[in-house]
């Protein structure tokens, strides 16, 4: 039998072993697999982990020791359709990035996946020591033994607001605070909830785009141009050899007092199951088409996270009424811990050891 017959007998015989074995594991998206494309399954192996075992929780992310009576929402896996992702291995995370900087940069989407990373590792060597510090908009946690840095900079926005005379001034082709990004390793970038305050909640009171001033903006349009500033500053920064870049997608909201997000007349209160099956009734999301067009032409070597969908179909699994402010305040924005930030960090860690 010559080498070519030898080889496809080998070729077939894997086939088909990967036939009789059903799905596949993979540990990245390839042409044959999107890993954000799925379901929520029940798996009773799940949490990861224990937040009372998590002693930097933020409170707010705290749902269980807030009083949250049903714990369903803990025991879902994100199942891909046709693959799967492996199981976390904080160990392996560890050892493989010992010596590297990781920062999420954005808002308190942002905190929520830096705080379930760090939940999620802490989890693995529970007896690593550890520091953790804050200065100004930067929290630096570090395991001492691995010399490895998670750190968080908040920034809500990635382009600048500046105060002067005439008030605070979003300015939408200025990103000055870029400077703290630089010489990290892995940068998991986020914005989007901001963008929608108003009234009072809104942090600025001009728009600024080159020399001129507007006093309000499409929030879409004004989304996409710092977005596009947010490109030219990577493109200009960041050597992709050296440095991986990602965005970590906008997270839903489910509040039926939004204009963009949730589906009309669901409220996060009290709910305890996902959206199930495949598709989310309310469909695309729009600032998430407005990030996957900009990541499209203007910044191709960022790696999308693309979380939305998947998020959209927890309903379930936000702090509502367990949160910080309780009964005051139904958070249907951020996620409990553990929960869904820490399949976003799977995804994550899938997309780095590729």
């Amino acid at each position: 039998m010559s080498f070519v017959h030898i080889l496809l007998c080998v070729l077939l015989i894997s086939f088909l072993d990967d036939q009789a074995h059903g799905q596949r594991v993979v540990k990245h998206e390839s042409t044959s697999c999107n890993l954000y494309e799925g379901s929520w399954v029940p798996d009773t192996s799940y949490p990861l982990y224990n937040a009372s075992d998590c002693p930097f929780l933020e409170r707010e992310f705290n749902c269980v020791n807030n009083g949250r009576p049903d714990k369903f929402y803990l025991q879902y896996r994100w199942k891909p359709d046709g693959c799967k992702t492996p199981r976390f291995d904080g160990q392996e995370f560890l050892t493989r990035f010992k010596g590297k900087k990781f920062m999420f940069v954005g808002d308190s989407l942002s905190l929520n996946q830096w705080q379930s990373l760090t939940c999620m590792l802490h989890s693995a060597v529970p007896e690593a020591k550890y520091t953790l510090t804050r200065a100004g908009g930067l929290s630096t946690f570090k395991f001492l033994e691995y010399d490895l840095k998670i750190m968080y900079s908040r920034n809500a926005f990635l382009v600048d607001i500046v105060g002067g005379k005439i008030g605070s001034v979003l300015k939408l082709d200025s990103i000055e605070g870029g400077k703290q990004w630089l010489g990290v390793d892995t940068l998991i970038f986020n914005t989007w909830h901001w963008w929608l305050h108003v009234g009072r909640k809104q942090p600025w009171d001009l728009i600024q785009e080159g020399t001129v001033l507007y006093k309000d903006m499409n929030r879409l349009v004004a989304y996409r141009k710092a977005l596009s500033t947010w490109s030219k500053w990577v493109n200009t920064h960041v050597d992709p050899t050296k440095t991986q870049v990602f965005f970590q997608g906008v997270s839903p909201d489910h509040s039926n007092s939004s204009d963009w997000e949730g589906i009309s007349g669901m409220n996060c209160y009290e709910e305890t199951k996902p959206v199930i099956g495949s598709i989310y009734p309310a469909g695309d999301h729009p600032a998430q088409m407005v990030l996957k067009d900009v990541l499209r032409l203007e910044a191709k070597s960022v790696k999308l996270l693309d979380v939305t969908f998947l998020s959209q179909l927890r309903k379930d699994a936000h702090p509502s009424a367990y949160g910080f402010g309780g009964h005051r305040n139904i958070d249907c924005s951020h996620w409990c811990l553990a929960g869904v930030p820490d399949t976003w960090n799977q995804l994550l860690y899938a997309s780095l050891v590729e």
